[in-house]
C-alpha cells in the first residue's frame, strides 16, 4: 500500500498486458502495509456534528509494529523515488524539445472531450501522444485514438494515480518525437495526483462548472500544484447557478499565479486561447532546445 496516499500496491497493467506495481523502487520492491485508522485514539469529547480537522500534526494513520516517524520516512522515500524518475523524464523531454502537460480533474470534469477537441485543433501542427491513466478500460484511450492520434493506457488497478516510473515506462513505450506534444491525462482524481511529479512542464487542473465553486477550497494541493486551471462546461452556465467569479477567486485564493481559461469542450468556446497558450509552450520548448544545442556545440 502506497504510505502517501493509501492506494493499494496491486498490479499496473499496460495494454499489451506488461505488469508492473504500482510506485516501483529503484530495486524493484514493494511495500505493503496495513493501514488502518484508529478513531478511537482521537477526541471523543467533541459532540455529535461537531467539526473534526485532522489538518494538522502528524498523519493519523498507523500500521501494526510501525512507528510514526517510520511511516513519514517510508513517505518521504517513496516521494523522493519517484522524484528521480520524474527528474529523468522532464530531462529526457527538454533534451528532445517535448512539451509535456498533466491533465488532473475531479471524475466527470469533461478531461476526455477537452483532450479530444484540443487534439482535433493541434494535429496538423505538432505530432501528438497521450497516456491514458485509468484503475480499469480503455475506453478513453479509443477515444483519443479515433483522432488519429497515438495513445496508451494504463490502468492503475486499485491505485488512484500515475506514478513517475508509469510515464517513464509510457515515453519508452511511445517513443515521441522531438519538439511534439506529450499529454497525459491522468485518473480522475483530485487529492493524489498533487502529490506525484510525472515529469511535466505543467500540470492543468481541469474544474467543471458543474462542480462547486469552494472545489479549489476543498482540494487546496492539487490547485497550488497546478499551472493552469480550465474551467470547462462554461456553455451550461446559463442552466446552473454557479458563480464563475467567485470558483476563479478562490482558485487564486490558493494559487495567485494559476493561468485561468474559460473553456467549453462542446462548443469550443475558450479552446483558441488554451491551445495558443499550448503552442507558445512548445515554442519555448524548441527555443530552449536549440540554445543547449548551441552551448554544447560552443564547447
Amino acid at each position: 500500500m502506497c504510505m502517501v496516499c493509501g492506494c493499494g500496491a496491486g498490479e499496473t497493467r499496460m495494454e499489451n498486458g506488461e505488469q508492473g506495481h504500482h510506485h516501483v523502487h529503484a530495486d524493484g520492491t514493494v511495500h505493503s502495509h496495513d493501514h488502518a485508522h484508529d478513531h478511537h485514539a482521537h477526541d471523543h469529547a467533541r459532540g455529535v456534528g461537531a467539526d473534526i480537522d485532522f489538518g494538522n500534526g502528524p498523519a493519523h494513520a498507523h500500521a501494526p509494529g510501525m512507528s510514526q516517524s517510520r511511516m513519514v520516512q517510508i513517505e518521504q522515500d517513496i516521494l523522493s523515488k519517484n522524484n528521480a524518475y520524474a527528474h529523468t523524464n522532464r530531462s529526457w523531454f527538454d533534451e528532445h524539445g517535448v512539451f509535456a502537460l498533466n491533465l488532473v480533474s475531479s471524475p466527470g470534469s469533461g478531461k476526455t472531450t477537452l483532450l479530444v477537441k484540443t487534439i482535433g485543433m493541434l494535429k496538423g501542427q505538432v505530432a501528438i501522444n497521450v497516456v491514458e491513466g485509468d484503475q480499469q478500460t480503455s475506453n478513453d484511450a479509443e477515444r483519443i485514438r479515433a483522432t488519429g492520434v497515438t495513445a496508451l493506457q494504463i490502468n492503475t488497478g486499485k491505485g488512484c494515480h500515475l506514478d513517475g516510473y508509469m510515464v517513464g515506462q509510457a515515453m519508452e513505450r511511445l517513443k515521441p518525437a522531438d519538439e511534439s506534444l506529450f499529454l497525459i491525462e491522468n485518473v480522475g482524481n483530485l487529492v493524489c495526483p498533487a502529490a506525484f511529479d510525472l515529469g511535466e512542464h505543467h500540470k492543468v487542473a481541469i474544474l467543471s462548472v458543474t462542480e462547486g465553486e469552494d472545489k479549489p477550497l476543498k482540494y487546496p494541493d492539487m490547485f497550488k500544484a497546478a499551472n493552469v486551471m480550465l474551467l470547462n462546461k462554461c456553455d451550461l452556465l446559463p442552466h446552473l447557478e454557479f458563480d464563475v467569479k467567485l470558483a476563479e477567486a478562490n482558485a487564486r485564493r490558493i494559487n495567485p499565479k494559476l493561468v485561468i481559461f474559460r473553456v467549453s469542450a462542446t462548443t469550443g468556446e475558450g479552446i483558441d486561447a488554451w491551445v495558443n497558450w499550448i503552442l507558445s509552450g512548445l515554442k519555448l520548448q524548441r527555443i530552449q532546445r536549440a540554445g543547449r544545442e548551441r552551448t554544447l556545440a560552443a564547447k
